[in-house]
């Protein structure tokens, strides 16, 4: 896809993005993906080298192999959201040959699933396509329901299956956050000296974070802390909602602020408020991975697009889209993807 198309497609937001210039936090600062991310920034961790093969292998799969980019295709929705409410517009996704399928075919460098679905095909698929195993997860059977995250398998577990990564979430914000701190950084430990990569779903959780009627749940200052409590117990990619809005910390009268958070360091641009969330990965060190959300249907492939747009000019690492793509049919589906996918094959979309 050329430039033309995804202008095209952004409609009357095409220059409000690709136009925009950051003056919030220079680019100068911002680490940005690139082919040699592990010789530049990897390299000098303390991440042992079975785990800079596996980052690698990740980065090296699909369409956007060795740009430094990850389009990555996450099914747990059948836990997080029901099995039925998930593959009910498309019940061949009920068979978990056809999510490393579409993940395959699509031109992923991965595929996000359970235990159960990878392990499933695990021994005809984990050396195709890079593995990455979901540890825990907000089962919706449960009630009332919490906003709470169990382990439902073991980092060996993982391992043995073949998995390349393995990525866990942590409700920050909620009852439960302390303890999933806990066990989701020590579960990484163990990954890291088994050498697989870690990506972890930062996401808020708490019913408080709704102020008159404006949810904060995406705010750019919460999501940001988030993410850097994130990094801090050494996740090697982040996935984060896209933010939608910021000031959650002033609304909600909670945490200690300064006031250039909001005047100088973000804007209501969502191209700012998202290079805020990369600053918060050490500047980039850590790659950015914001989500696709859910499939709104026809606008679907325009919303994608937007959201691929904005964490790349932000800086970020990629995209990790799993209902637009697996709800509608293989083919549209396969689409979807390499469409996101070309916004970072796209050399005149550069960071802002």
């Amino acid at each position: 896809m050329d430039t033309s198309k995804i202008i095209n497609l952004l409609g009357e937001e095409g220059e409000f993005l690709l136009q925009h210039t950051c003056k919030t936090i220079d680019k100068s600062l911002i680490h940005t993906p690139s082919p040699s991310v592990i010789d530049d920034i990897w390299i000098n961790s303390d991440r042992n080298i079975q785990t800079l093969n596996n980052l690698q292998r990740l980065l090296g799969n699909g369409r956007l192999a060795n740009t430094g980019y990850v389009s990555i295709l996450p099914v747990d929705q059948d836990i997080e959201h029901t099995a039925g409410a998930s593959f009910a517009p498309n019940p061949i996704y009920f068979d978990p040959e056809n999510i490393v399928k579409l993940a395959i075919e699509g031109g992923c460098n991965a595929v996000a699933s359970t235990f159960g679905i990878l392990g499933s095909v695990a021994r005809k698929y984990a050396h195709k396509i890079p593995f990455l195993v979901k540890l825990n997860h907000n089962e919706l059977l449960t009630y009332p329901n919490s906003y709470n995250q169990i382990m439902f398998g073991t980092v060996k577990e993982a391992w043995n299956m073949g998995a390349a990564a393995v990525g866990a979430t942590i409700y920050f914000g909620s009852g439960e956050s302390r303890r999933q701190l806990i066990e989701v950084s020590e579960a990484f430990e163990y990954a890291h000296e088994l050498g697989m990569a870690t990506v972890l779903w930062c996401y808020l959780r708490n019913n408080e974070f709704k102020k008159d009627n404006v949810d904060y749940h995406a705010a750019a200052d919460l999501t940001g802390q988030a993410n850097h409590l994130g990094v801090t117990i050494k996740a090697d990619i982040v996935k984060q909602k896209l933010p939608e809005n910021n000031g959650g910390f002033t609304a909600i009268k909670f945490g200690k602020i300064h006031q250039k958070m909001y005047t100088e360091l973000a804007t209501e641009h969502p191209i700012d408020l998202c290079r805020y969330q990369v600053a918060n990965n050490y500047m980039g060190r850590v790659g950015l991975i914001n989500s696709g959300g859910e499939s709104h249907g026809a606008s679907d492939l325009k919303d994608a697009v937007f959201t691929a747009v904005v964490n790349k000019r932000a800086g970020g690492m990629g995209l990790i889209s799993g209902r637009k793509a697996f709800q509608r049919p293989m083919k549209d589906g396969v689409e979807l993807l390499h469409t996101i996918q070309d916004v970072y094959l796209d050399p005149e979309i550069t960071i802002a």
